[in-house]
């Protein structure tokens, strides 16, 4: 898979050039708008990661051009907390799905992998971690020859926990990235899905597990064999 990531923040681009490029995705760097419209208009990619402000062509103007032309690569955009008139307006323009900086790892991936199944791309790899695997199109998480399915929630949530490894995921992240809100209620769903999903681990006989790192949040552990 042959991913575009146009950002002007050199540090950010070059950052997200190295977590795609370890995931095995091939990855093109453009440090402007027109730079970025220059290659996606030259090269076929399975996915365009495209920041809303970018200097000489903004990532709006991009994407709509792109439209015109018919090219239809998936497009994530970057976006900040406060441009919600942007996420409108980009979603409006032809954007699949917008991602608010700053972000997680895990959920960048997953919001690639989304997209690309949408639009039917077959490159898409399953998450791996340590002894268990997580099967996106039948929903199961598997180690060996067992396997168990996960419910819709605790699917979303190990997707996050593998995608980003031993990297600690706070509650927060899993309330805004899964119910969307920050209502106290939540956070205690937290800790029952993660109750579950130990379970689960368990289940399978895995060697992998959910370290709790008290008042930050979680992450997997045991991801050597």
């Amino acid at each position: 898979m042959r991913i575009l990531v146009v950002e002007d923040e050199i540090g950010l681009a070059d950052a997200i050039g190295a977590i795609l490029r370890k995931e095995r995705y091939e990855t093109d760097i453009a440090n402007d708008g027109q730079s970025g419209l220059e290659r996606a208009l030259k090269n076929e990619y399975d996915c365009i990661i495209l920041d809303i402000m970018l200097p000489k062509m903004n990532g709006l103007d991009v994407l709509s051009y792109l439209r015109v032309k018919e090219i239809e690569t998936p497009v994530l955009l970057l976006t900040a907390k406060s441009e919600v008139d942007d996420k409108i307006k980009g979603l409006d323009c032809g954007a699949d799905d917008y991602l608010t900086k700053p972000f997680v790892t895990g959920e960048l991936l997953a919001r690639i992998r989304a997209m690309t199944r949408r639009k039917g791309v077959t490159a898409d790899i399953n998450p791996k971690y340590g002894d268990i695997v997580l099967d996106l199109k039948k929903g199961e998480l598997i180690c060996g020859a067992n396997s168990v399915v996960l419910g819709r929630k605790e699917f979303q949530m190990m997707e996050m926990l593998m995608s980003n490894g031993e990297q600690i995921i706070t509650k927060e992240d899993f309330v805004s990235k899964i119910w969307g809100n920050t209502d106290d209620s939540e956070y205690n769903n937290v800790e029952v899905y993660i109750s579950f999903l130990r379970k689960k681990l368990q289940l399978l006989r895995s060697k992998v597990q959910i370290k709790t790192r008290r008042s930050i949040g979680y992450c997997l552990d045991g991801g050597k064999k």
